[in-house]
């Protein structure tokens, strides 16, 4: 587990620093789509979801990405 933790500490490359706040900005927006206080299509809470999974998982690989000098 301190690897994982020291892996996740370590400089991402600019790529995947993009790409990490775009799953953080999806993310948002699904959220607000979910929880939306008024009554919205049952298709639009449904792609609100997938978006919150794939802007997860988009965040957590990017993020678990390190910049190594070989």
């Amino acid at each position: 587990m301190k690897k994982v933790i020291e892996r996740m500490q370590e400089p991402t490359p600019k790529f995947f620093r993009i790409l990490r706040n775009a799953g953080l900005v999806l993310t948002a927006v699904s959220g607000v789509l979910a929880t939306a206080p008024v009554a919205l299509p049952a298709a639009i809470v449904t792609v609100a979801g997938y978006l919150a999974v794939a802007g997860g998982i988009a965040s957590a690989v990017s993020q678990a990405t390190v910049y190594r000098d070989k």
